[in-house]
């Protein structure tokens, strides 16, 4: 495919503020995932219970994710943007405050409410602003940022867990103020119509959810989502460490290695991965990442020492980052940069794959072998793959519809 030309000649500012949004919630909650469970037991709850304070976070940003993206289309993306990351920051801060068990699992579950209204509102700006021949640079740049918070975070998170429980909740909320307070004076001088002139999607209404879903390239790109969900980001983080201890009989080191080098890989590839999708089209990298996803899962399941599973992990991260922006820039250009509730929907793929992705691999763990799990888990990039097989090219005519 011919190169677009690209009408701003770089990237609107507005995608570099969002992604220090997205850095800084991402550092934050990378500071204060090691003392949630941690600061639960503290009140002399089971691990069960300890376990259910980080679950109700998810289920409540799966639940509410839905009514994020009609707030969005009956808002705006900016205002709910910032009442997200002040829900977030003022139950981090709350939290930190807690007397008593219920407190925090009910703060972190209201934390988990304004996660989807910033996750869904962030992201439907940043297809919103950006022109068509922009669209996956633009999401490989906030998703670079998203993981650049992701792997520092923790290495903060631990020591300062070590010094207070409490305290990392207060940084994660003071850090979610200030990018989010920042943000917001920045983005409220935006002029969406503008970029949507510019872009020439100024005509274009919020997109349906039913009327995305008629989309074959959609329907492709949740599919893809949800199955980077389970394998990326609910597979990679629960089997993998018990996979190195029980199955390849390693050292705990070599979990850290093969996510870190899961990350690098990926950090790696999302920019040039961002340049090609907008360059060469959507599909072909979207079907690119599924296959890598795909053999990335069987070279788990045949791993049988250290080379075969860092080989795993690095071909995890190059699937993770092609998804990525592919999947992104498809779902903007289905929706021709509008929709709040498509965007939802392609959001809550992800979180039900990263919910049922441990589960069950883990299940076929103990009642079969590390290896059925795997083989599960490529199974399920396999039917994503399937589907990109019967897509269109959305770059051409983002509207493009199935009969």
């Amino acid at each position: 495919m011919r190169a677009l030309r690209n009408p701003f000649g770089s990237l609107p500012p507005e995608v570099a503020v969002l992604t220090a949004v997205a850095f800084s919630v991402a550092l934050g909650f990378g500071i204060v995932a090691p003392a949630i469970p941690l600061f639960a037991k503290d009140f002399g709850v089971s691990n069960f219970a300890a376990g259910a304070v980080i679950s109700v976070f998810a289920l409540v940003r799966f639940a509410s994710a839905p009514m994020a993206g009609r707030f969005v289309n009956r808002f705006g993306e900016r205002l709910v943007l910032a009442t997200g990351i002040g829900i977030v920051g003022v139950s981090s801060l709350l939290a930190g405050f807690s007397g008593n068990y219920t407190q925090l699992l009910v703060l972190r579950g209201i934390g988990g409410l304004g996660s989807a209204m910033f996750t869904v509102s962030s992201f439907a700006l940043l297809l919103r602003v950006v022109a068509p021949d922009q669209r996956g640079r633009a999401a490989g740049t906030y998703q670079t940022g998203f993981l650049l918070g992701a792997i520092a975070g923790p290495a903060f998170g631990g020591p300062l867990t070590a010094w207070s429980l409490r305290a990392p909740f207060f940084v994660y909320a003071t850090t979610l103020l200030v990018a989010g307070t920042l943000a917001t004076v920045f983005l409220a001088r935006t002029a969406l119509r503008e970029h949507e002139v510019i872009a020439g999607t100024a005509d274009h209404a919020p997109t349906p959810l039913g009327t995305a879903l008629r989309s074959s390239a959609y329907r492709a790109a949740v599919a893809n989502n949800f199955a980077v969900g389970w394998a990326i980001f609910g597979v990679r983080s629960s089997l993998i460490p018990l996979f190195v201890v029980e199955g390849l009989r390693l050292g705990p080191s070599w979990t850290g290695a093969g996510l870190v080098l899961s990350a690098a890989v990926q950090g790696l590839v999302l920019i040039p991965a961002g340049r090609l999708v907008d360059t060469r089209g959507r599909r072909p990298f979207l079907r690119a990442g599924a296959a890598f996803s795909l053999v990335a899962g069987v070279a788990m399941a045949f791993a049988g020492g250290a080379p075969l599973f860092l080989a795993g992990m690095a071909l995890y991260g190059t699937g993770s980052a092609l998804l990525g922006v592919s999947s992104a820039a498809v779902v903007g250009d289905v929706i021709g940069g509008r929709g709040g509730t498509p965007v939802a929907a392609f959001q809550m793929a992800s979180d039900a794959g990263a919910f049922l992705g441990p589960l069950v691999a883990g299940a076929l763990a103990d009642t079969a072998s590390f290896e059925v799990a795997f083989l599960a888990t490529a199974a399920v990039s396999g039917l994503a793959f399937v589907s990109t097989l019967v897509m269109p090219e959305t770059q051409r005519d983002p509207l493009t519809t199935d009969p």
